[in-house]
């Protein structure tokens, strides 16, 4: 399986930047497509961002199209996403996921444990 670990969350005020990581581990990253999901309490978890396996191809979600970057370095089996004017309403766990295809059992996804993300008016 592939183990997933985010880093860099915490506390900012409203118009902050944040940069989170994710480091992939028991898998071969560059053939992984990554994305960035994140879950307010009480709400439902939403797709934040993703990326292709080759960085060629990236898609966000509206709520944060501008203002956050999603990007990934092979090299360093890592994900990151760049995260600018920040608002009240981007609160929540983060979380990273990888998406595997094989061609004998279709499509996996992992997710790691979460990263949380708190902005303050």
């Amino acid at each position: 399986q592939v183990q997933l670990v985010e880093s860099g969350g915490g506390s900012v005020q409203a118009g902050g930047s944040l940069r989170l990581s994710c480091a992939a581990s028991g898998g071969t990253f560059s053939s992984l497509d990554m994305d960035w999901s994140r879950q307010a309490p009480g709400k439902e978890r939403e797709f934040v961002a993703a990326i292709s396996w080759s960085g060629g191809k990236t898609y966000y979600a509206e709520s944060v199209k501008g203002r956050f970057t999603i990007s990934r370095d092979n090299a360093k089996n890592t994900v990151y996403l760049q995260m600018n004017s920040l608002k009240p309403e981007d609160t929540a766990v983060y979380y990273c996921g990888a998406t595997l295809s094989t061609p004998g059992l279709g499509d996996i996804h992992s997710w790691g444990q979460g990263t949380q993300v708190t902005v303050s008016s």
